[in-house]
């Protein structure tokens, strides 16, 4: 047991047992079906091999994409299943379990469906284990559920920092969107020692502090909230300078020419500030440094230009040195880690972006309630 969750050796003897496994083959496609990143497929892999080792029959089940409860191509298994053949070709893989709309609505028959003929299931889906979905939560009401390792790792480490870390404990937070993690951010405020912000959402912050944000990502609905938050006991560290494109400048765009340079906290008029600058990058570094444990989710700019992907690259490498224990939270912060080399280098990337910041946030999911239960 782990925080309460069966783990595959309180399943008992598998031996000549068909076990269903939920994983996350999530996996993205390039062009012509390719796989271009295996990482969640090979995170997947102990687990499979764990219990064909035990003598059990393996059948494997995942989402890919959004195919709306429709059987779309586009979202075959084919790709993922080619793959598992060649590493794993005893493991049996269902078709995409959301051509099926009864997946998404945790529907009784699509469960009597998954269920049959299986005698156990294990969850090794940490990344769709806040979706109360019938392969998370309507299986394990059927019959005896386990975590698998992936899912058992997921829920030591991300549930270890949230309630036991090394002190100081330091999230860093970036993305677009206050209103998108601001619940979590309240969440993180009962159990850090300081909260580091960048990104676009640092801008409503800033805004709240009567700087001026020139055409900074801002929502200023989330002004007051953010003035409220900054109020409070624990420290909010916000950027200090910004690395900002002229008026009319594009995004991504390699033919934009536009003019690019350091400001200050407070933002030219029509000016766009879309990273942290070099002096910002300097101060969230020394605050990870000083860190027990860190804790990050979201890039500090848009890293994909490579015009502004400094402040990310600088914040990667930071936490990549830290003496700290040190977590990437999934999604975008997972991209940039491995991008800029140091994904290998951090104690723990969760596959689970979405997944990862409920966690933190309840302390619970559907996915790890339905087992628990």
């Amino acid at each position: 047991m782990i925080f309460g969750v069966p783990e595959l050796e309180d399943l008992g003897d598998v031996s000549g047992k068909s076990v269903l496994v939920r994983v996350d083959f999530n996996v993205p496609l390039g062009e012509g079906g390719q796989i271009t990143d295996d990482f969640r497929i090979k995170s997947a892999l102990p687990t499979l091999q764990w219990l064909l080792d035990q003598g059990a029959s393996v059948t494997a089940c995942s989402h890919l994409g959004r195919p709306k409860g429709e059987v779309n191509p586009k979202f075959s298994m084919e790709p993922v299943r080619t793959y598992l053949a060649e590493v794993l070709p005893e493991v049996t893989l269902l078709e995409n379990l959301r051509f099926n709309p009864g997946e998404t609505s945790n529907d009784p028959a699509f469960v009597d469906e998954l269920v049959a003929d299986h005698d156990f299931y294990v969850n090794d889906a940490f990344g769709a284990s806040h979706r109360a979905h019938a392969s998370v939560v309507g299986v394990p009401s059927r019959i005896p559920s386990a975590a698998g390792r992936l899912l058992a790792k997921e829920i030591g480490v991300l549930l270890g920092v949230r309630e036991e870390p090394r002190r100081p404990l330091v999230a860093v937070m970036g993305g677009a969107k206050v209103s998108d993690k601001l619940s979590v951010i309240e969440a993180l405020l009962g159990h850090v020692d300081a909260l580091v912000i960048g990104g676009g959402m640092a801008y409503t912050f800033q805004k709240s502090l009567g700087h001026s944000i020139g055409n900074s990502l801002c929502e200023d609905d989330m002004v007051e909230t953010c003035g409220r938050l900054l109020k409070g006991d624990k420290p909010i560290h916000l950027p200090v300078d910004g690395v900002a494109m002229a008026p009319g400048g594009k995004l991504c765009d390699p033919d934009d020419t536009s003019e690019v340079k350091i400001v200050g906290a407070d933002v030219p008029d029509e000016w766009e500030s879309v990273d942290i600058g070099p002096e910002t990058s300097a101060k969230f570094s020394d605050i990870i440094a000083d860190a027990g444990s860190v804790l990050w989710n979201g890039p500090m700019g848009v890293f994909e230009d490579p015009r502004f992907s400094a402040g990310t690259e600088t914040v990667a490498q930071a936490i990549a040195e830290s003496s700290a224990f040190t977590v990437v939270g999934g999604g975008d912060s997972a991209a940039a880690a491995k991008k800029f080399g140091v994904d290998d280098q951090v104690d723990h990337v969760s596959t689970g972006g979405g997944a990862s910041l409920e966690l933190i946030e309840k302390g619970d999911l559907p996915g790890l309630e339905a087992l628990r239960n």
